[in-house]
């Protein structure tokens, strides 16, 4: 059983560095749904077809899933706090570009390279909560905190977006992260000290496009059968090709001196179930989303703005429950045991969520609560476990699979649950209408609930109205057995995370990463730390 770690206490100045260190975690997962509502104003100023329109959502989430093992890795090696200040710069810079695009490649282009930034951002932000808090619950705290403001920044986004929209043009919901970014430029060298891996061999440079090529192609795939609503041969050819790819990718890490990810961090027992039960919570968390957006607006038929404003009242919840989940495991409660009943929580949230009906806003609000706490809860523990547990030196790049784990997880999510819904609605509305209307227009009706509701809204009378409910009803229907699917994924979630960590002991190892600042300002990690302030061996 691993010692607890017990390095030195975080102070004020550690507290306000992890305040600023909030910033790029709240932006970068804000950029996953800040431009909800700016599509119709970018369709109206740039004209972007159909093609670029979907490039210009998804090009963002795959510059920034292919790119995280590598930005880890490079960190580790190269310092966190200059990656950090690099992102930082780029994902700025990038902003303003977006903000001004003149045509939708150029805004394609800002918005890949605001995927790499926030690629560098993530895993170099976790990697220095790791260093900042080197006392095992001060960490937990913080990565609590952590987990509930990632969680809560989506949700942020597509409000905040809407604000801007009705006040704005569309580009300034790229110009709120500017004086973000720059503050951040001009805090961290004064707040965070640098850390880095005192001795990491050589870079291998192969393993950057074979990670890629690995991770792209299955969230390629993925994505693509959660927008065609259905497993089709292109996209499942790319899942294959991935993972063929990842497999010698894999093979290259095991059997290399120099690797990218280091088998030492599987050493620990509670690593590896960590990315797996971290990308479980992902898979229900973003499941969970698919539904819940399309039911606030086509179902109940709230404005955008409206619809996201009433999204935040789980969130909410959220900021409770991480904070609280570290808690009861500082005060002795078995890890293994409030992660598992985290994923039992999430899993009635799911099952509040299959009573819904048509009309049945506050039951999908309570149901959407109840799972976010259980999420945030297995999230914020698993991560901690899987950070605290991996060398000092070796932070980054855990904190990379971590995210990479979560992509996969969430892309997963939207996929198999939004096709087993998807699957349910159009059986409804086959057997409901069945010959009534004309066959291109039961196959339009069939495609999702949004197209069902812009048909009806042609339609005058008790026509439209019928067309409607049949419609909400089917699609209602859907969600609640993807809900139904969802629970008993955590469950197993449940049962997983008793098995695998039950005999997992408190995290971290015995020595903790103390910043070291010589001459040119640098700290490093491990054994170089130790020779010169005379900190615990790791």
């Amino acid at each position: 059983m691993t010692t607890t770690s017990t390095g030195p206490r975080a102070g004020r100045r550690e507290w306000t560095a992890f305040v600023v260190l909030m910033l790029p975690l709240l932006l970068v997962s804000m950029d996953v749904s800040v431009l909800y509502f700016a599509v119709p104003a970018i369709s109206r100023e740039l004209h972007p077809s159909s093609t670029q329109q979907l490039w210009i959502f998804d090009i963002y989430a795959f510059a920034l899933a292919g790119l995280l093992i590598t930005m880890g890795a490079l960190g580790d090696r190269f310092g966190r706090r200059k990656l950090l200040l690099f992102g930082a710069a780029a994902f700025g810079a990038a902003s303003v570009a977006a903000a001004y695009a003149q045509s939708a490649g150029m805004l394609i282009a800002a918005r890949a390279v605001l995927g790499i930034g926030g690629a560098t951002l993530m895993p170099s932000t976790m990697a220095l909560v790791r260093n900042l808090f080197p006392e095992e619950k001060q960490r937990a705290k913080a990565i609590a905190i952590w987990s509930s403001a990632m969680a809560g920044g989506i949700a942020l986004g597509s409000v905040l977006s809407g604000v801007m929209i009705e006040h704005f043009w569309w580009g300034s919901v790229f110009l709120i992260n500017v004086p973000a970014m720059a503050l951040l430029l001009v805090l961290v060298p004064l707040l965070v000290p640098e850390f880095k891996d005192p001795a990491p061999g050589a870079f291998d440079l192969p393993s950057v496009p074979l990670s890629m090529a690995a991770v792209l192609p299955v969230i390629y795939g993925l994505k693509k059968i959660a927008a065609d609503n259905g497993i089709g041969l292109i996209p499942s050819l790319s899942i294959v090709a991935g993972l063929a790819i990842g497999a010698v990718f894999v093979r290259r890490q095991r059997t290399r001196r120099d690797a990218m990810i280091s088998p030492e961090l599987f050493r620990h027992r509670g690593f590896g179930p960590s990315i797996a039960l971290n990308a479980l919570a992902a898979f229900a968390m973003m499941g969970s989303a698919y539904f819940t957006t399309q039911y606030l607006q086509s179902v109940l038929g709230k404005g955008p703005l409206e619809a996201a404003l009433w999204s935040l009242a789980p969130s909410v919840c959220v900021g409770i429950a991480g904070p609280a989940a570290a808690a009861a495991v500082q005060r002795g409660a078995n890890r293994a045991y409030v992660i598992g009943a985290g994923f039992a929580t999430a899993a009635i949230g799911y099952g509040i969520l299959a009573l819904a009906g048509t009309d049945a806003l506050w039951t999908v609000l309570i149901g959407a609560a109840v799972l976010a706490s259980g999420i945030v809860t297995v999230m914020s523990l698993v991560t901690d476990l899987a950070i605290g547990t991996v060398p000092p030196e070796r932070a980054g790049s855990a904190a990379a699979l971590l995210e990479t784990g979560q992509e996969f997880g969430g892309a997963m999510g939207m996929a198999v649950l939004g096709s087993v819904g998807t699957a349910v609605y159009r059986g409804d509305v086959k057997d409901s209408l069945g010959a009534g209307p004309p066959a291109g227009a039961l196959d339009q009706l069939r495609e999702t609930l949004g197209a069902a509701v812009a048909m009806a809204g042609t339609l005058k009378g008790r026509a439209g109205e019928q067309l409607l409910d049949t419609a909400r009803e089917a699609f209602t229907h859907g969600m609640r057995i993807a809900c139904g699917a969802g629970a008993a994924a955590l469950l197993a979630g449940a049962v997983l995370a008793l098995a695998a960590l039950r005999r997992v002991g408190p995290t971290g190892p015995t020595a903790a990463a103390t910043p070291s600042t010589g001459g040119d300002g640098t700290a490093v990690d491990g054994e170089e730390t130790a020779d010169r302030e005379a900190a615990p061996s790791h």
